[in-house]
């Protein structure tokens, strides 16, 4: 199984913290849209000539135009040699209508279209043929010959997008060339709630063709009982966070434990957040998160997706395990069979 991992670093020490993370056999890196740029720091780690895969996972589709994001993949595709994903995802509406100053409706009709149009675009770029985008959303039909980058020497890099409720999820394997399965969820949920809406989006796909699925995981890893307790801290606080939003009840009540939802959402708007962490209970940890010393993480990483994929992207929320574990954990995932 191979390793993507987050790339947390700001764009001024992205290319060195890139090229320390590569050395430990990580296959890639990811950057998620927090604060700072998600683009910037792959930039960075492209042009040190890094050599890993990079990905956006992801950028928050809604606020941007497809020919922005089509603009950002093409020349991330250029810099990286071909190992570029643009991963894409939605937002809830505070932040989309209040941190963005965007619009926000349906996101699930949006996401399609941005994935869609976001394709279109490349597809016309690699082609040559004539952009004709018509969407209920945006429309991209002007394209002279002075703003096509021409075809990409590497190809046309995969568009993924991120998904949860089963209607996103459908919506992904409808329309992306790949799933960014949550890093919120639990083995129950992937099963009971992830998996059928992806069968029901390929029954509806226009183009048929294969879907990538890339599970995440929040590891709380560690060796010594001291690591163990500081990385179990960090992802307590992530997991409290996830579920104190509405949108993320569904994983909650996949495991019995849906009333804990606005426990916590009523505890976010105090701030009373170590009441919240306290509400992370060892059993929550361990199923909502993968736990232990490296080699135990790869064991659990397997049998959690073992079936559904050879890739996974892991977070160490909080917490920095170091590059030597990173390292055992990626040796660990080579050498793990079941």
């Amino acid at each position: 199984m191979l390793l993507d991992i987050q790339l947390d670093a700001r764009p001024d020490a992205a290319a060195a913290r890139a090229a320390e993370l590569a050395t430990t056999g990580v296959e890639g890196l990811f950057t998620f849209e927090g604060p700072h740029d998600v683009f910037f720091p792959l930039v960075a780690a492209a042009t040190a000539g890094v050599d890993v895969d990079l990905m956006t996972n992801v950028a928050i589709a809604t606020p941007r135009s497809p020919m922005h994001l089509a603009h950002a993949a093409y020349d991330l595709q250029l810099l990286s040699k071909g190992r570029f994903r643009l991963g894409l995802g939605s937002q809830i509406k505070p932040h989309v209508e209040n941190r963005y100053g965007a619009t926000w409706s349906r996101p699930a009709a949006r996401m399609r279209e941005a994935v869609l149009a976001t394709k279109a675009i490349l597809t016309a770029w690699q082609d040559g043929t004539r952009l004709d985008f018509r969407g209920e959303f945006t429309k991209h039909t002007l394209m002279p010959p002075t703003f096509v980058p021409g075809p990409n020497p590497h190809g046309v890099p995969p568009v993924l997008m991120g998904a949860l409720g089963p209607l996103m999820t459908r919506t992904a394997a409808q329309v992306a060339d790949g799933l960014l399965v949550m890093p919120f969820h639990s083995h129950t949920h992937i099963r009971q709630n992830t998996l059928p809406a992806v069968e029901e989006g390929l029954r509806e796909r226009e183009t048929p063709s294969e879907l990538a699925i890339y599970p995440q995981a929040i590891l709380a890893m560690g060796r010594t009982p001291e690591e163990q307790e500081r990385a179990d801290l960090g992802v307590r606080g992530l997991l409290a966070f996830y579920g104190s939003t509405p949108a993320y009840r569904p994983v909650l009540d996949a495991e019995g434990w849906g009333d804990l939802q606005p426990e916590l959402n009523a505890l976010s708007k105090t701030g009373a957040i170590m009441e919240m962490i306290a509400k992370v209970d060892e059993r929550m940890l361990e199923t909502l998160a993968v736990r232990g010393t490296p080699e135990e993480c790869a064991a659990e990483l397997h049998r959690r997706f073992g079936d559904l994929t050879d890739r996974v992207c892991t977070y160490f929320p909080g917490y920095d395990p170091g590059v030597e574990q990173v390292r055992d954990l990626v040796t660990a995932l080579g050498t793990v069979t079941a």
